[in-house]
């Protein structure tokens, strides 16, 4: 048992002063008093704190690209050339590396749980390797950080609808549906094999669902261009959460009408696999009934704002979405940048430059995307109240800084950046302070161990 004390906590959608949270030994908050001194015993934290970041999209490679694919403009399809020749240099060994510096750069920013939507499962041409090994370099990173990690073991099996991969995507491929079930089986199997142990007063590994894991597993459908329309209904039958990239491009969506007859959200629908456990990442392009269909489903939507604006991939519906029923989380993506809320704020740009009015998202709204969107989206405990489903996840803002002076309450979140993320705390625990790691240190340093491992030009 631990107290930290808050002199402004955001809880609840509002902000409480001088609040005292008492820190259960599994890491949940076992109890909250506002109005209180700090205790004696209390870990003291000054500024404005806010429940833990979620985020809900990540591509811990594409981290590689950052800064590197602007000089010639092109489009999203040449940038996935360049994408796919990072993956080809990716094994165990470096990828672990990277991951580590990916994942520490994320909880320094505030970030204290990512799900990674992940495919590169196989040696170069497809070759297995011996059991689980790029899935443990991810799992055994996040357990090193100390980040909350759900695992979206990603099936991609076609290189575009009606088309066999290509020779830089035989590594995804499980070669066919059955094959990726199978080792999808086996994977949570070797994860608790190799994390077995506590990591910090919690479990390091489990499914969705069990105590509180730090490493959970969930599924994912890469895309409609990466799964054919009979494979998807096995994914209705799995656990966890299940995520799928959705009309990120309208490029997407013409071929998937010109094959099948329907929309990429119709044909996920027919598959029944629109459900309250389905997270839509992207969802750029939809029409009005994709709105309704995932809207009536519950599902989630992770919007990326700063890498679809990266991509010039255009501007998602998040409003009409949420209308309609639909969660909204957010995600980092392909890491342009590593900053929650700078993805806010992107969000409530993107509805501004679309529609003309400011405000589309209240600051509540924003902070509900960030943190139990997310947790929705990777179905993860929330950290934002009190109790057994609440942990006590939390990134302290600097309230007095030159971004942040003069903010009123919880409109911080619209002026503050993650160089403003004081401390950054999960599970009752610190693990980052003033942008540096706990334990790791500087993170520039481990960048620079990790690069040093690939050719990037």
């Amino acid at each position: 048992m631990k107290t930290l004390w808050f002199e402004n906590l955001y809880v609840g959608g509002q902000v409480l002063n001088n609040v005292a949270v008492l820190v259960a030994d599994d890491g949940s908050v076992e109890e909250m008093r506002a109005g209180v001194n700090a205790p004696p015993e209390a870990v003291t934290y000054s500024g404005l704190a806010l429940p833990g970041a979620n985020n809900a999209h990540s591509h811990a490679f594409h981290r590689l690209l950052r800064g590197r694919t602007h000089a010639d403009g092109g489009t999203f399809w040449t940038w996935r050339k360049v994408m796919y020749r990072a993956a080809e240099q990716l094994t165990p060994e470096n990828y672990y590396l990277l991951a580590r510096a990916v994942y520490a750069e994320m909880l320094t920013a505030g970030y204290t749980s990512v799900a990674e939507f992940h495919y590169v499962h196989h040696q170069v041409g497809g070759k297995p390797y011996g059991s689980h090994d790029m899935e443990l370099a991810l799992a055994r990173a996040a357990r090193d950080v100390g980040i909350r990690l759900v695992l979206l073991d990603t099936c991609y099996l076609t290189g575009g609808i009606g088309q066999e991969l290509n020779e830089q995507q035989a590594r995804f491929s499980d070669g066919s549906i059955d094959g990726y079930l199978e080792r999808h089986a086996g994977l949570a199997t070797a994860l608790a094999d190799d994390l077995g142990g506590a990591f910090g007063g919690y479990s390091t590994v489990g499914y969705s669902g069990s105590e509180d894991p730090l490493v959970t597993l969930g599924s994912a459908i890469h895309s409609v261009r990466g799964v054919a329309k009979p494979d998807l209904p096995a994914f209705a039958g799995l656990d966890g959460p299940l995520h799928v990239h959705l009309s990120e491009q309208p490029a997407e969506n013409e071929a998937c009408l010109e094959h099948y007859g329907v929309t990429p959200t119709r044909l996920l629908a027919d598959a029944g696999v629109v459900t309250d456990r389905l997270s839509a990442v992207h969802a750029t392009h939809l029409t009005d009934e994709d709105i309704r269909l995932l809207g009536d489903a519950r599902s989630a939507v992770v919007m990326c704002p700063t890498t679809e604006a990266d991509l010039a991939d255009g501007i998602g519906p998040a409003s009409a979405l949420a209308g309609a029923g639909a969660v909204i989380s957010l995600g980092s993506d392909q890491h342009v940048v590593l900053d929650p809320l700078l993805e806010l704020r992107a969000l409530e740009a993107g509805e501004r430059l679309g529609s003309g009015e400011r405000g589309r998202f209240s600051p509540d709204e924003l902070i509900a995307a960030l943190t139990s969107g997310g947790a929705y989206s990777m179905h993860i405990r929330p950290g934002v109240g009190v109790g057994e489903a609440q942990v006590a996840d939390f990134v302290v803002v600097d309230t007095e800084s030159v971004r942040t002076a003069g903010s009123v309450g919880e409109q911080v979140v619209l002026a503050a950046t993650a160089t403003d993320a004081t401390h950054v705390i999960v599970g009752g625990r610190e693990v980052a302070a003033h942008g540096e790691h706990a334990q790791l240190g500087d993170v520039a340093q481990l960048y620079g161990a990790a690069l040093r491992e690939f050719e990037l030009d």
